[in-house]
């Protein structure tokens, strides 16, 4: 079960009582920089088991408010003014913008008789798809996204066919928001029914069996939202229902109400429908892990619909693990768990007898190998994906006795996208690491042994990758636990201490940060002369279910420890030097440089946190906030203990000078979109309100404390071509301006 990070109370609107002396004050002042005067309110304090916590810039939570318009107005001036004071960013997007031309293409899949594809010209804001009706025909535009908006802030979010691919479903999103609404289209007349579903959000689209309909879940309209401000509320999302729709119903209303629960936090829109079509399996959660209920979908195959709720039976209702559904014989289910088999191990599940004592484990959990991926192809294989150290291993077994038929020969390198079905004796997947842009193989299952054929090799022009050198090392963390770290140079590189330093992270929600291609790593690769750095810090799902359980909730300083070990190793080694280390990541790995940030200043010469999670307080009362709790624990759910984990580590609530007067922060700059309806940006705004309150009037912090505020932009997910380039030319022009990064064109 996703946990949508790294996403009804009514927003906080307060009535501040500002302390006089900041009134007072036009700029917080230091020795280079004026930061823009934010009234702070300190009579707003929360109790939280008998103790006080401070919460000045609590109005800063209301997007609508003047206070935080003006402070998107004041503070990218301020940044902007920064960046653009010479030529360095103007070079630096030149180059980006040269290296992003390239043609990119996605994995075919086929619905029905036709393949699909994706592919970008190279500066495309948005991907296009093609279709064509053989892999020897030529290809023809099929939908292009980039048609319905003139600067790629529409993109298209998600796309189910129906089992016989004769219709589509297209979601569609609006600048960043997991707002999603959805349209149906013939795919051989190209003609388009009136039928448009919103106010969906965390869900999938799955098409009845009869190509007739399709099941999804969406949130009820709340009086505060509108087509305006889809993206920038903040209110808690709740009571997520599922519903089936039939194409040719031209009203939403009409769409028949299936599945509610009474506990309205429960996230129902990860369900699948069995391949004989005779029943829907639904996963409900909170977060990661999830329950998992069937129903008989008998109704809709004798009537052609549906007039009353879907009769539910458990599987299991414990919420303690990790399901995912792979697929279907008859009336048995096979689910990827982690129930039992910290690694993940494939289990059949006879719907005749569901009950846990019933279950038969089909493939068994590896020793050492964690399983990320399966699939049920050509009707009775099994395909998987293991990573061994954090590269990719892809194994055939079979679906009857789980028994190996063959291991699949890759490159070194991860699979970041694979597509095969039982109906189907074909498998394509692609293969990137950090060199390898990606490489498309197809393999013929009609015969034996299976043999990967190159379809598509994705190369850019002037790009060698023999220059470069990305080796794995282990270095131990503070408890003596040995950390798997990826370090990528150039071939000539020596160790002097004297490298620029990328340290990229992410730590979190079981998910493994595996070698993939990154465009604008080569940029910095080749124009900064930099050592990229990926230490995979537990918290991840490197090394499944104890990897991630050791770096979640109560553990979660450990990931903070992990990474700044890594740092540690990278100086003692003579990579780099302290001044030379950038820091980086997003979303969770946001609030894990603004946490290292406040605990080790004097570690780094910068950082840059991106669309992070910093008020770890009240992180739960916004959006789908609440399905973090699970990683993060809450302050508010009774425990005393969990606060006080919370409060210790909190960004926005540990921002102090270091006591050493020898030390400043590091150069910072918080990145966010006001768009991101899931790490919502009110953390990035009290987060750099704080700093540049408690840090930048300080007279020794000369280093810079910025914040950049895409509009029109989200979490991160569909963002155009032209955005990340710009934003990627922000950020490592703010590392050059910042003296941790040298450019050279």
């Amino acid at each position: 079960m996703m946990a949508y990070v790294c996403r009804v109370f009514p927003i906080f609107v307060l009535i501040s009582v500002v302390v006089a002396a900041d009134l007072e004050t036009k700029s917080v002042n230091s020795h280079r920089f004026k930061y823009p005067q934010l009234k702070r309110d300190e009579s707003v304090v929360d109790d939280y088991y008998g103790t006080n916590v401070a919460d000045p810039y609590r109005y800063l939570e209301d997007p609508t408010s003047e206070e935080v318009k003006n402070l998107i107005q004041d503070q990218n001036k301020l940044t902007d003014e920064y960046l653009n004071r010479n030529s360095i960013k103007e070079k630096i997007e030149k180059k980006l913008t040269e290296v992003f031309n390239y043609p990119r293409y996605g994995v075919p899949k086929r619905y029905g008789h036709r393949y699909y594809f994706t592919m970008n010209n190279g500066l495309q804001n948005q991907d296009v798809y093609y279709v064509q009706n053989s892999l020897n025909d030529e290809p023809r535009v099929f939908f292009d996204p980039n048609t319905l908006s003139t600067d790629g802030t529409v993109h298209l979010s998600d796309i189910a066919f129906s089992e016989d691919g004769q219709l589509v479903a297209l979601g569609l999103s609006n600048n960043g928001s997991d707002w999603m609404s959805v349209r149906f289209r013939n795919t051989s007349s190209g003609m388009e029914y009136p039928d448009v579903l919103h106010d969906i959000k965390f869900s999938e689209i799955v098409w009845s069996k009869d190509g007739l309909g399709i099941f999804y879940a969406c949130y009820p309209k709340s009086d505060a939202q509108t087509t305006r401000s889809l993206g920038t509320e903040t209110y808690q999302y709740g009571n997520q229902k599922l519903y089936y729709h039939r194409v040719g119903t031209k009203s939403q209303k009409d769409d028949v109400l299936l599945l509610e629960f009474d506990d309205t936090e429960l996230l129902i829109g990860t369900f699948d429908i069995t391949d004989d079509g005779n029943h829907l399996v639904i996963f409900p959660g909170k977060g990661e892990n999830s329950m998992v209920y069937f129903a008989s979908l008998e109704e809709l195959q004798r009537t052609g619909g549906f007039k009353s709720k879907l009769k539910i039976i458990p599987i299991d209702e414990r919420m303690d693990h990790m399901y995912t559904y792979i697929g279907s014989e008859g009336s048995t289910i096979y689910l990827l768990t982690n129930d039992g088999a910290p690694n993940y191990r494939i289990i059949a599940v006879d719907l005749n007898k569901p009950d846990a004592i019933n279950w038969s484990t089909l493939v068994p959990e590896h020793e050492k190998n964690s399983l990320q991926y399966a699939n049920i192809i050509d009707n009775d294989k099994i395909i998987l994906e293991y990573l061994v150290d954090v590269i990719s291993r892809l194994e055939l077994r079979s679906l009857i006795d789980g028994k190996l038929i063959q291991v699949i020969d890759t490159p070194v390198g991860s699979l970041d996208w694979i597509w095969g079905k039982k109906s189907h004796n074909e498998l394509f997947y692609r293969i990137v690491s950090f060199l390898i842009p990606g490489i498309i193989y197809r393999i013929d299952l009609t015969h034996t042994p299976y043999k990967p054929e190159v379809f598509r090799e994705i190369k850019i022009d002037g790009f060698d990758a023999s220059k470069f050198v990305a080796e794995q090392v282990f270095y131990p963390s503070y408890d003596g636990t040995l950390i798997p770290m990826f370090i990528i140079h150039k071939q000539n590189f020596i160790r002097d201490r004297s490298a620029s330093t990328l340290l990229y992270g992410y730590g979190g929600f079981n998910i493994p940060i595996a070698p993939a291609f990154s465009t604008s790593r080569i940029v910095f690769l080749q124009n900064l002369d930099g050592v990229y750095a990926i230490p995979n810090i537990r918290g991840g799902g490197e090394y499944g279910s104890k990897w991630h359980e050791a770096g979640q909730a109560l553990n979660k300083q450990t990931v903070f420890d992990d990474f700044q070990a890594a740092a540690e190793y990278l100086i003692n080694e003579n990579y780099t030097t302290a001044s030379k280390i950038a820091i980086n990541g997003g979303s969770n790995g946001g609030l894990l440089v603004s946490a290292c940030v406040n605990q080790r200043p004097e570690l780094y010469g910068a950082a840059v946190a991106q669309v992070g999670v910093h008020d770890l307080l009240r992180f739960q009362k916004f959006t789908i906030g609440y399905a973090w709790c699970e990683e993060y624990g809450c302050s508010d759910d009774g425990n005393k203990t969990v606060f006080e984990n919370l409060h210790r580590l909190s960004p926005l609530h540990n921002v102090r000078m270091p006591t050493d007067k020898k030390i400043q922060y590091p150069s910072v700059l918080l990145t966010t979109g006001d768009h991101d309806d899931r790490v919502v940006p009110l953390h990035s705004y009290k987060l750099i309100a704080e700093l540049q309150y408690k840090i930048g009037r300080e007279k020794r912090q000369r280093n810079p404390l910025l914040i950049k505020i895409q509009t029109s932009t989200g979490h991160g997910g569909g963002k155009s071509t032209s955005k990340r380039i710009s934003e990627t030319a922000a950020i490592y022009a703010f590392l050059v301006e910042s003296a941790v990064f040298t450019y050279r064109p």
